[in-house]
């Protein structure tokens, strides 16, 4: 059976319901919302439906269905409890081209209720074509169950601004991108409110012919800035780090997806490729998104690929990101410039995070350390860093796939770095006094957890 979904107006309309007990009090409370005019007919009444009569809301015919019952009206619902009856309902309504339900009673339908989600005037209508009715109501518990309680106030207001965007805009693609970018948007009462100061300026979206370097931060979807967003999901071409989550890409609407990124050394597309790719895409006369993990200005080769834009006169814009290192920070919880022992952060690649510059090391360390992608053997950072001075003692943090449901905090010491172990990339470490008071803090959970273990 092949259904068409649709929304009746029924306000004003005559509507016949030929029954009045349980059943049909059910379906009279869901057509009194409509506005329907509604008449029952059956010889008796639940105390209910004759309330409803009394209040005016409805009209109660005390007697047996009749044929001519019909005439006139625009619908029809058989909710008696004799099948011979509702049978009859239905062969009348279809020899006078009345639309009609049988409740469970499948061959004399002309339609079905659905089973509804509502929101203010944000109705979802769940249908099982009379197969399981007790199916479309679980369905319909799960789903209220998940939908916010404000999506009515806020669907009136979308309502406002798009009979605004309808009288001010003219009809074609600026307008239609702008109705949907309203969609994506919270609206508020402010006359400051982001969504109607778009209105005014024309929609954002990512402009053809131009590039964007757009930080995916640590990679939770939620910690994206709200440019990042818009970006990502009109652009026409996305360029990923190949550790940008599935669930940021999936962000994008209608984009040529391409992971150009490179991991644990392998290189199967070089700087120069992505470079190339990035110009061709623009020339093309596309919107051109190169989505980078954290912030693209930090540890993201940026440089080099904003340099071959420059030189092929392609242009672009950069789009900052929340950092890894802030992230991790977060993840721990600790201030990376607690002005107890830090004045300073200093970030630096496994590559390159001896810090020291052959002169006098202070006599107590104050600034935080930060190594991106420090690597899977920490033995030759670990000895820089006790070269440099610092004791063993020293506090560290490995922190992997920071602000996402996986990540892991491992507290250790410039002692024990070597011993720590890799962690899942992508990782950062964090080192200094600024994570002491943390690192104690988790020697002493994990002493009590082992207290408790033995009992």
């Amino acid at each position: 059976m092949s259904l068409l979904p649709i929304f009746v107006k029924l306000e004003g309309r005559r509507v016949l319901v030929a029954g009045a007990g349980t059943v049909a009090l059910e379906k009279v409370n869901s057509l009194l919302r409509t506005g329907a005019r509604l008449t029952m007919v059956a010889p008796a009444a639940k105390a209910e439906i004759r309330a409803l009569e009394t209040e005016g809301r409805l009209e109660w015919i005390q007697r047996e269905f009749a044929a001519p019952d019909l005439d006139g009206r625009d619908l029809v619902i058989a909710a008696t409890d004799v099948p011979e009856v509702n049978a009859a309902v239905h062969r009348a309504a279809l020899e006078r081209g009345v639309w009609s339900n049988s409740v469970d009673d499948i061959p004399n339908c002309d339609f079905f209720f659905g089973s509804v989600v509502r929101r203010g005037e944000l109705q979802i209508a769940i249908s099982t074509a009379g197969e399981s009715p007790a199916l479309a109501q679980r369905l319909r518990k799960e789903i209220d169950a998940q939908l916010p309680d404000d999506l009515g106030p806020w669907l009136e207001r979308i309502g406002e601004l798009r009979r605004e965007v309808l009288q001010t805009h003219p009809a074609g693609e600026e307008r239609k991108a702008l109705l949907h970018e309203l969609a994506q948007r919270r609206v508020c009462d402010s006359a400051l409110c982001e969504t109607r100061a778009m209105m005014t300026r024309g929609t954002p979206r990512a402009e053809r012919g131009r590039v964007y370097l757009v930080g995916a931060g640590p990679g939770d979807p939620e910690l994206l800035t709200v440019k990042a967003v818009r970006l990502i999901e009109s652009a026409e071409v996305i360029l990923h780090d190949d550790l940008v989550p599935e669930a940021i890409l999936e962000l994008a609407r209608e984009a040529e997806i391409v992971n150009v990124g490179k991991r644990c050394g392998t290189r199967s597309i070089t700087q120069n490729d992505i470079n190339a790719l990035m110009v061709e895409r623009a020339r093309e006369g596309r919107s051109v998104v190169r989505l980078k993990c954290g912030d693209p200005l930090i540890f993201g080769r940026a440089a080099e690929e904003m340099e071959a834009l420059r030189d092929t006169g392609v242009e672009f814009e950069v789009v900052p990101g929340i950092t890894s290192a802030l992230a991790a920070a977060a993840a721990i919880p600790v201030s990376l410039t607690d002005r107890r022992f830090a004045s300073s952060v200093k970030f630096s690649t496994g590559h390159h995070a001896q810090s020291h510059d052959g002169g006098a090391m202070p006599a107590v360390e104050n600034t935080t350390r930060v190594v991106y992608m420090p690597g899977r053997d920490l033995t030759l950072l670990a000895a820089e860093w006790k070269s440099e001075g610092l004791p063993a003692e020293f506090p560290c943090a490995l922190v992997s796939r920071a602000a996402q449901a996986d990540q892991e905090v491992r507290h250790t010491t410039l002692g024990a770095l070597a011993a720590a172990g890799p962690v899942q990339a992508p990782s950062l470490l964090l080192a200094g006094w600024a994570l002491r008071e943390m690192g104690v803090a988790e020697a002493l959970r994990e002493k009590a957890g082992a207290e408790l273990a033995r009992g």
